[in-house]
């Protein structure tokens, strides 16, 4: 049955206004997060989610929303948000409410931090939170809000000739795989992955950097983004880390399986950060929209998206949403 709400605010005129004016995958992408929306307001049935959301999500409107002075944001996010499919549903809906346009920048958690030292960046969405602090600690950021949480898996050719199958320990995991020789890839570009990654190595009593010659030989760095990462593990069957949200989503094209998985230490935790304007004061840094986008990810029709993105393809949701949480409930440290 048809919400009230959606006839009577024009939803169906909203609905063809967006269909004459975005491109094929911008509508695709808007019309899945609408239609996630829609099944929470009506109740439908669907797998119910480890954190359920009970706010009632905002209902789309047919008023044009009024242009911002200052329109285009600039957006540095890690490569996983883009990956999984995460932001082709949630930028759409974010720009139909806000008549901002995003300009996106998908590269690691190192980069875009620095992008936002740098002035070149309005708003980050990121995961990796001891650099995180750090960044707010030297000034780079305004405000930091806690966004949602997945967490890493280790994956491997299906034969898994180091013997890792369904082990709980990821440093134990490390250690057979660093007994055996494995062909091991890393990001290798300072992304929040690959900062945790060589993290859990130096656990493991194994100390590897990005670019160091002294790196073993069955250690190599990619130096690509994570979706790209497992298609490069896949073809040369060797065995990388990754957060679950990428390689749910690109796992039709892979042959590797999870082969640890578990851990604590593999919770994946991503903020969004406001770069701090004071920082740059011969910039111009977008600080109303990048308040609007922070707001966005943490409101409760976003929250509500990311708890249910996945859950009808995979089966379970790529995502939980953590805004009205803290860090310490997440076991952050």
């Amino acid at each position: 049955m048809v919400p009230p709400w959606w006839l009577a605010q024009g939803g169906p005129a909203c609905l063809g206004m967006v269909l004459r004016k975005r491109k094929r995958k911008g509508v695709v992408a808007l019309l899945s997060g609408l239609a996630l929306l829609f099944l929470a307001a009506c109740g439908a049935a669907a797998t119910p989610t480890p954190l359920p959301v009970t706010a009632t999500p905002i209902p789309p409107t047919a008023t044009p929303v009024p242009r911002p002075a200052n329109p285009q944001i600039l957006l540095a996010s890690t490569t996983s948000t883009r990956d999984s499919g995460l932001m082709d549903v949630l930028m759409p809906i974010f720009e139909m409410q806000t008549g901002y346009q995003v300009k996106p920048s998908y590269i690691g958690t190192g980069a875009a931090m620095t992008m936002g030292q740098q002035g070149n960046a309005d708003v980050l969405l990121v995961h990796a939170p001891a650099s995180e602090v750090k960044f707010m600690q030297d000034g780079y950021g305004s405000v930091r809000k806690l966004v949602m949480h997945n967490d890493f898996i280790i994956v491997g050719p299906p034969s898994d000739p180091a013997g890792i199958r369904n082990m709980t320990s990821a440093v134990d995991a490390l250690k057979k795989l660093q007994a055996a020789q494995a062909t091991f890839y890393s990001r290798g570009d300072n992304s929040g992955t690959d900062q945790l990654e060589k993290s859990l190595w130096a656990k493991a009593e194994l100390t590897v950097k990005d670019g160091a010659a002294t790196n073993p030989s069955w250690y190599h760095e990619a130096n690509v983004g994570m979706g790209q990462l497992l298609l490069v593990a896949s073809e040369k069957t060797g065995y990388t880390m990754t957060d679950r949200a990428t390689y749910l989503a690109n796992k039709q094209n892979l042959s590797l399986d999870i082969l640890a998985e578990g851990d604590a230490a593999l919770l994946n935790i991503y903020h969004v950060i406001q770069v701090d304007q004071d920082k740059h004061p011969n910039l111009k840094i977008n600080v109303e929209g990048a308040k609007a986008f922070a707001d966005f990810m943490v409101s409760p029709a976003a929250q509500q998206i990311i708890a249910r993105f996945g859950v009808d393809k995979y089966g379970q949701p790529l995502f939980f949403p953590d805004a009205d949480k803290t860090e310490a409930q997440l076991g952050s440290q």
